[in-house]
């Protein structure tokens, strides 16, 4: 980095550091949370926000985040929302624990735990601290420790709250835990960052769904950081729906360690947000894991959708598969960045990964960079991407059926959303979400049904 550059990054972060200092004084977490805060923060001075210079970040500019003035909500109020306004959202409507955020805060009087077996921790990261230090403590911060990312690094120095799961070994979480996080902002630059610690022990089942929603358009900034511990045989099932305001920013990350011969899979559902960005880093850490990512963006006007993964396969014998369809309108562009990473050690490596586009706009764009990095020599690795629009011996096919071209095209657009949404297996949230992106589609004259 040139000696320009710093005082350029200096300059930028200088806003942050000062209210940092503030942030320090008036938060209330255990003394050894703040060494974490610290380097947190060192981190994000030194790096900066990332530019397209950067090549990880080179098909999606934040600039506009860098420029907003970043305003975290240091303070809980109550809710301004009632039970009714929260039905009107996805997935509430399904039995489940349901932990509610409202600007990264926990609500605790809009949030429902259902009774769970002894042992089990459903419920508030910053209440989790003061009475389950030793978990958390083990854990926290240890996964997504923000070396490369400013975003994962501005969250360390800044989270105040976010959801704490802790499920001991051999047990089952009956129902699905839903997180829920709302976002009333009008105003630019107001922030929230949540911090999502979920530790599932030995031969423990947990399924997790988790929405992003607004109630105000704005252009507000979320900033997420989740760090999931999966033990030894365990499953999970995290399924999460990203629906905020289409003039909001959101960043997210989410890192993974798994252990021996656990099942993880996750679904990443993208429609909102004028900006977006998952940054997804699965550690297999151990012999026979099955890891499975899947991931549906639908993007019209000028939004962008960008979906970055790691994949880091260090022991033999492990499974890696990730489905990622995009469907894009107007001038909205959807971006892929997967690497599969196979260590020395990993022997019989298996992993797939396949990104497919489908651009309804001739203005629509997509970058798509599938990636393989082998250091072992009996792996099976493939890879593929594909970009373009509806196939016209698809189209030949259902009209040769009597079918008629409007309602030919109406079906494989569904279809190729289909692709993704079957593959999550809590039927009750996969039911839900058919509908929620049906109903999307729907919206767009090239897919609606002509009455």
């Amino acid at each position: 980095m040139t000696q320009a550059t710093q005082n350029q990054t200096m300059k930028e972060t200088d806003p942050y550091w000062e209210k940092f200092e503030r942030f320090e004084k008036e938060i209330k977490h255990p003394s050894w949370v703040f060494p974490i805060r610290k380097a947190g923060m060192a981190r994000f001075a030194e790096l900066g926000f990332p530019t397209v210079n950067d090549e990880d970040w080179r098909f999606t500019n934040v600039a506009p985040i860098a420029r907003l003035p970043f305003q975290p909500v240091f303070a809980r109020s109550r809710s301004p929302l009632d039970a009714a306004t929260l039905g009107k959202f996805f997935f509430t409507s399904l039995k489940s624990s349901q932990l509610v955020f409202v600007n990264g805060h926990f609500s605790p009087e809009l949030s429902s735990i259902l009774p769970q077996a002894e042992g089990i921790r459903i419920g508030s990261l910053a209440a989790a601290l003061e009475t389950d230090a030793a978990i958390i403590e083990k854990h926290l911060g240890r996964y997504a420790q923000g070396e490369d990312n400013a975003f994962t690094s501005l969250n360390t120095a800044f989270f105040q709250d976010g959801a704490f799961i802790y499920v001991p070994a051999g047990q089952t979480v009956a129902d699905p835990v839903h997180l829920l996080f709302i976002s009333t902002f009008a105003e630019a630059g107001a922030a929230s960052l949540p911090r999502n610690l979920i530790i599932v022990e030995k031969s423990s089942k947990l399924t997790i769904i988790e929405s992003f929603v607004s109630t105000a358009d704005g252009p507000y900034f979320t900033n997420a950081v989740e760090e999931l511990v999966i033990g030894e045989n365990a499953i999970v099932e995290h399924c999460k729906f990203q629906d905020e305001s289409m003039e909001a920013f959101h960043i997210a990350a989410i890192h993974v360690h798994l252990s021996r011969n656990c099942n993880f899979i996750a679904h990443s559902i993208a429609t909102g947000a004028r900006l977006s960005r998952n940054n997804i880093r699965t550690n297999l850490a151990a012999e026979g894991v099955e890891c499975i990512l899947n991931g549906l963006y639908l993007t019209k006007d000028d939004q962008l959708a960008d979906h970055h993964m790691i994949v880091e396969h260090a022991k033999p014998h492990c499974n890696s598969h990730e489905y990622y369809n995009g469907i894009l309108d107007g001038h909205s562009k959807g971006v892929f960045h997967g690497r599969i990473l196979v260590r020395p050690d990993a022997q019989k490596t298996d992993a797939k990964q396949t990104n497919k586009n489908l651009l309804l706009s001739e203005n629509a764009t997509a970058d798509t960079k599938p990636q393989l990095e082998i250091y072992a020599d009996d792996v099976k690795c493939t890879h593929g991407a594909t970009i373009g629009q509806l196939n016209d011996d698809s189209i030949f096919y259902l009209r040769a059926r009597g079918i008629g071209l409007e309602t030919a095209k109406r079906m494989l657009i569904h279809a190729f959303a289909g692709e993704i949404i079957d593959r999550i297996r809590f039927a009750p949230a996969r039911e839900e979400m058919d509908k929620i992106v049906w109903d999307r589609l729907e919206q767009n004259p090239l897919v609606a049904e002509k009455k």
